[in-house]
């Protein structure tokens, strides 16, 4: 790790608080001249770093700086994760659409695009996902060893529980799963996830996933869309320093375990975070709209349904909502 990053580290471990240049020159054993192009790198990068005479330096309230080399910082030199490859990008169409671009150009395993925002990013069904300044929107390329074309469905619920585990670890707030594939916190949405893979036809094996997970970290400059006012949320109510560089590296470390996790185990993390279990909910399929009860997922994850005639059936596919 080099000067400017570890003044980063000691300056985010601060929470706040002033550190003076001398202080921070005898921890990390370079001069006071050292310590000053640091300063100067990180602002050079967009940190705002406040200066005070005989105090020092402090990170400003407001900064939020996506930074690869921060986030591989966090994650730190895990013995139980796949380091991620970072591709940081000011800005993209779809940061799944990139990912996939590199997928199919021989990408590792692990690749991950991250942009501060998208212009046309999407969620199921092709629909638009809004994606403006204060979010966290991450595209991770997986290639996974003989995981079967029928087991696909877990990878959306893995990465639910990961995102879940990654925002709660960060904020101490604990969101939960509205299936499939939405993250909830106060009754809004505060994530999205698309998932997407190429398979082999013929052997049912999976070539490569694309995970995309838009997260709301905090409110956009200027706030939501009219139309979302009222429909999402965000993990912080005010700008968090360095938020989502750690809610990034937590959720990288999550998503590449060395060691995958049964489809039992993900099963089980996602049933315990599911939100209207055995509530009266709103379905709806193509063009067709029935009540039901959500009672359960199976070992597929397929959304166990008490419909109107009284059977339980399995559903794969489908949109609910709370039944008013």
């Amino acid at each position: 790790m080099n000067t400017k990053d570890r003044v980063l580290a000691l300056l985010t471990a601060a929470n706040g608080t002033h550190i003076s240049g001398e202080t921070l020159a005898d921890e990390l054993q370079v001069s006071r001249s050292a310590v000053w192009k640091a300063i100067k790198a990180l602002r050079q990068e967009g940190w705002q770093i406040d200066a005070a005479t005989n105090r020092g330096y402090c990170l400003a309230a407001q900064n939020d700086v996506l930074s690869a080399q921060r986030i591989m910082q966090l994650i730190g030199d895990s013995a139980d994760c796949t380091m991620p490859d970072i591709r940081l990008l000011p800005s993209a169409v779809s940061t799944n659409q990139i990912a996939k671009e590199l997928a199919v150009s021989g990408a590792a395993h692990g690749t991950a695009v991250i942009a501060e925002t998208q212009t046309g990013g999407r969620g199921r069904y092709a629909r638009a996902f809004y994606s403006p300044a204060g979010g966290l929107y991450l595209s991770l390329i997986l290639r996974p060893k003989n995981r079967l074309l029928s087991q696909i469905t877990a990878v959306t619920a893995f990465a639910a529980v990961a995102a879940s585990e990654a925002i709660e670890a960060v904020s101490g707030k604990s969101p939960q799963i509205k299936w499939v594939n939405d993250l909830f916190l106060g009754g809004r949405k505060i994530c999205g996830i698309l998932t997407e893979a190429v398979t082999d036809i013929e052997s049912g094996s999976i070539g490569w996933i694309v995970i995309g997970i838009g997260i709301n970290v905090s409110e956009p400059p200027g706030g939501f869309l009219p139309e979302l006012s009222g429909v999402a949320g965000v993990v912080f109510a005010q700008p968090v320093p360095d938020a989502r560089n750690r809610i990034a590296a937590e959720l990288l470390r999550r998503l590449l375990p060395k060691s995958a996790p049964s489809l039992s185990e993900i099963y089980a993390a996602y049933r315990s975070r599911m939100m209207l279990l055995g509530e009266t909910v709103t379905v709806q399929r193509g063009e067709t709209t029935f009540r039901a009860i959500a009672e359960d997922i199976d070992r597929s994850g397929r959304l166990l349904l008490r419909i109107p005639d009284g059977t339980v059936q399995a559903f794969s596919s489908g949109e609910i909502s709370i039944t008013p």
